[in-house]
């Protein structure tokens, strides 16, 4: 794959977006026939999505805005309402979604919204140039789809690195029928942050690509539209705890960004690409946390959301045990835990009792030995460390695979009619990630695709073939882990393992498969699950 054709595609698509999506249904030589995400049995499903007949309509505006994140710091950056996270979008399951995208964003920088983790219409999905053209700047463009499953989602664009911006918000989908009993909840939303404070996603791809043969990072043309920045005064070319990975900085500009040293049993070898000054929750550093004020004895739902780039989190609140109910919006056999990992773009849901006092809720950075921090306070105490460590992060540590689908959402016992071996490959080394050894084009969407049908069971084998973990996300559909496992859209797959899931082709139209590590899928790790015609 020509890296310089995936960005100016993107660039360039008004045009020739229309015809790749007019291309979808016909047969082009050496390519099966796919269904359109426009096509009529994409509609056809939407019409049997159980709709409450309610339409939520709203706007949001992508835009460049100076972000405070608590303790002084302040971040140029490109969010959604000029806040991170982005405003939460709460609707009930079967109400119609009306959102209208405004691109302020500036030069020729293209976006999207991509709904990730719903079960949508195709069409709606968010993702140039499979799905939609680009939405250019200056210009408008409106996602309407029936969300019919309650649960935990979040809402971000699907063009470059942009989700390393802060152009993310939470979309909670609530359950009118809702069998949980609980009094209060909070969003709790993680992320890494380098925006604004030591360069650009676009300057980090930039680097962790080695300005490799084809690509031309700086094209003014790119959908990602790279400004460099200078790093604020108060802060180093990089920042590290004490004790901790970090990326080399000294001299060498092209260095800045790239983590060594990073490595967590839980996540096989090495744990991230990236080095991070800030570990936000709810969009704040450590020393100027979120708050959650409540009183003692209240029993909280948290839905937790991982919106970050290239971190993986171990969650713990400090003197609380925490009891698992939801992943990725669908339910489970409940699980008491002392701590959760939460790969990018996976969602958890928990329930906690709450004690009397200040309690500290810590996000590891998995592998990297810092922290982001928020506070639950019911009673009278003062500010945690801001590093502090809860012995809860060395208790029960609970991951997908050890979880159990609830009796209402596990699939079917059937054989699959089809098995598809998704291998993840690529290194560090040359940055090539790609999936089945085919480094996803822009340029050319709809080659290679890994072709279904409608009304089949499907069971994808992730190989990883590689020495990093990769959390692995199917557009449109959740897929079940194994046999009996939760329900999921996101799951981490190991180093060097195999990772088994099912699911049923029952949503016509051509959908994503991707590594979440934002710099991955970026590179290439990538393919399109598509039905035949």
């Amino acid at each position: 794959m020509n890296s310089i054709n995936r960005r100016t595609v993107l660039a360039g698509l008004g045009a020739a977006g229309t015809g790749l999506l007019a291309a979808c249904g016909r047969d082009v030589p050496d390519t099966p026939s796919l269904l359109s995400p426009t096509g009529s049995q994409v509609a056809r499903v939407e019409r049997k999505r159980g709709a409450t007949g309610r339409v939520v309509s709203l706007n949001v505006t992508a835009a460049p805005a100076t972000l405070d994140l608590g303790g002084g710091v302040l971040a140029k950056s490109w969010a959604f309402s000029g806040q991170v996270p982005g405003k939460e979008i709460r609707i009930s399951a079967g109400d119609t979604l009306s959102a209208e995208l405004s691109n302020q964003l500036p030069g020729a920088t293209t976006t999207s919204l991509h709904w990730h983790g719903i079960s949508l219409r195709s069409d709606m999905d968010g993702v140039p140039p499979v799905t939609q053209d680009p939405v250019r700047a200056g210009s408008n463009f409106t996602y309407r789809f029936v969300a019919d499953k309650p649960g935990t989602y979040f809402f971000h664009p699907h063009v470059g690195v942009q989700v390393d911006r802060a152009l993310y918000a939470p979309l909670i989908i609530e359950d009118p029928k809702e069998p949980l009993s609980y009094d209060d909840e909070w969003v709790v939303v993680l992320d890494d942050w380098l925006d604004g404070v030591t360069g650009t996603p676009d300057d980090v791809f930039t680097e962790l690509s080695h300005h490799m043969p084809g690509m031309d990072m700086n094209s003014t043309g790119s959908s990602r539209t790279t400004s460099s920045r200078s790093p604020s005064p108060s802060m180093p070319m990089s920042v590290s705890a004490p004790g901790s990975p970090s990326a080399s900085s000294g001299d060498n500009p092209s260095t800045r960004f790239r983590l060594s040293g990073a490595a967590s049993p839980l996540l096989g070898r090495d744990a991230g690409d990236v080095s991070y000054p800030y570990h936000l929750i709810n969009g704040r550093v450590p020393t100027d946390p979120a708050v959650y004020n409540g009183t003692p004895g209240r029993r909280v739902r948290l839905r937790l959301v991982n919106a970050g780039a290239d971190t993986a989190y171990r969650v713990a609140l400090g003197g609380h045990k925490l009891t698992v109910t939801h992943t990725d919006g669908f339910p489970i056999v409940h699980e008491e835990v002392d701590t959760l990992l939460v790969a990018m773009g996976e969602r958890y849901d928990v329930l906690v009792t709450l004690d009397d006092g200040v309690f500290p809720l810590v996000a590891l950075a998995e592998g990297k030995d810092v922290t982001g921090m928020a506070l639950v306070r019911t009673g009278s105490g003062g500010l945690p460390d801001p590093a502090v460590r809860p012995k809860e992060l060395d208790g029960r540590t609970v991951t997908a695979g050890q979880l159990r689908a609830s009796d209402g959402v596990r699939l079917e016992t059937k054989d699959p009619d089809q098995v598809l071996r998704v291998k993840l490959t690529g290194s560090m080394g040359t940055y090539d990630w790609a999936i089945n050894g085919k480094r996803f084009d822009m340029a050319d969407p709809t080659s290679n695709p890994l072709l279904v049908q409608e009304g089949q069971r499907v069971r994808l084998d992730f190989v990883n073939a590689t020495s990093m973990w990769h959390p692995m996300h199917l557009h449109g559909h959740t897929y079940q882990l194994g046999d009996t496992g939760p329900r999921k859209d996101t799951t981490i797959v190991l180093p060097r393992s195999k990772v088994s899931v099912l699911f049923d082709a029952d949503n016509p139209g051509q959908w994503m498969l991707h590594c979440h590590n934002a710099y991955h899928s970026e590179a290439g790790m990538m393919a399109l699950v598509a039905y035949g015609a």
